[in-house]
């Protein structure tokens, strides 16, 4: 460990003695070279289990940039998918409703007019699993708008939940298979169960993995772990356009790399057209919402108080969270259990920008 990410360190060790979380994993990478990367605490406070570097954390709303927008990016990159197409031209389901007029683009900068969450789990629940998906469809189709598209931005995984759905209508695929074969594994990243960037389908034979436990899930009457966290993307199966994405951080950073250098290079080996990522990072007007990511928020950002304004990020409810300062070429993943064993846990809000200050102090001063 450099001398200068001590307090980085100082940070994280007083995170878990004052219960911000019960373990967390922390990696920071500068110009394509790692220069943090720690584990601490525990994985399962119940039985002990110690958070290791390759823990499998459930990625929660990470899902949101790290698969659903990468496949949307991929669908237009592919020329099957428009930013300015409308979601009844997609999805002829929405036609002669409300909604057939939103834009990929309002979904993708929660700008559409859903709401921000539906408890939809608890009808899906008394179905059986074949028809849950198409109801879910049906929900989401009948769902009143908030206010008009394009009016104003609302966090939704509503919207996120119908991106899911565009994209396995278009590529004809479902979203996990999708990310799999199109981004995941063309960057050399494992897409099995416990291992690289992966979703949990809950109906098929649990595989062994090391993973991060999360919430005493009162519905579901036990410790969530090694299954997806989110109730509407469990009861659907464990794959959701919003949430289901498990991941280390070692395998985000090799995803969030070949973003950012991406972002940076002319090279015809990059995953995305640097023209394309330049459109989806860019903050959107009178948002800090980007395509699909967010940017820091002038006040109050979980990044802290030193990423560039040309930066963009995400966080994840289970207490996750990565931030890239496009500029300097920064990268900060941290993945926490913060969830466990209660949601009611919200120390990790105060936290963040903290440990996010320390260390961007840390790496100006490299």
């Amino acid at each position: 460990m450099a001398d200068n990410m001590n307090q980085v360190d100082n940070l994280m060790r007083l995170a878990i003695s004052d219960k911000v979380f019960p373990g967390a994993v922390l990696l920071v990478s500068k110009e394509d070279s790692i220069v943090f990367f720690e584990a601490y605490g525990y994985a399962n406070n119940l039985s002990g289990d110690t958070m290791a570097k390759d823990t499998v954390f459930d990625l929660a709303s990470l899902t949101k940039p790290l698969a659903t927008t990468l496949a949307i990016m991929m669908l237009i990159q592919q020329s099957k998918l428009g930013l300015e197409q409308k979601l009844g031209s997609v999805l002829p389901e929405f036609k002669n409703t409300d909604k057939e007029q939103i834009k990929i683009k309002h979904l993708l900068c929660h700008s559409s007019g859903f709401p921000d969450y539906r408890p939809y789990y608890r009808k899906l629940c008394k179905l059986s699993q074949a028809v849950r998906k198409d109801v879910l469809k049906e929900l989401l189709i009948k769902e009143p708008l908030l206010h008009p598209t394009g009016e104003r931005t609302l966090y939704s995984d509503l919207g996120f939940m119908i991106l899911g759905l565009v994209v396995e209508r278009v590529s004809g695929k479902r979203l996990d298979h999708f990310v799999a074969e199109e981004i995941y594994r063309p960057l050399g990243i494992e897409t099995g169960f416990g291992r690289g960037l992966f979703f949990i389908d809950i109906d098929s034979k649990p595989g062994i993995g090391r993973f991060a436990a999360t919430e005493y899930c009162l519905w579901r009457n036990f410790l969530v772990n090694g299954v997806v966290h989110d109730e509407n993307a469990y009861v659907v199966g464990g794959v959701g356009g919003h949430a289901g994405l498990f991941g280390n951080a070692g395998d985000m950073n090799i995803l969030l790399s070949a973003l950012l250098f991406g972002f940076h290079s002319s090279s015809s080996t990059s995953l995305f057209k640097k023209d394309l990522l330049y459109m989806f990072f860019k903050p959107q007007e009178g948002s800090d919402k980007a395509f699909g990511f967010d940017t820091p928020s002038l006040f109050d950002s979980s990044s802290g108080n030193y990423f560039s304004k040309t930066s963009i990020g995400h966080l994840g409810f289970t207490g996750t969270s990565f931030w890239i300062d496009l500029e300097r070429k920064v990268i900060v993943i941290l993945l926490t259990n913060r969830v466990h064993p209660t949601r009611d846990n919200i120390k990790i809000k105060d936290f963040r920008p903290k440990i996010h200050n320390a260390v961007m102090l840390s790496l100006l001063k490299l």
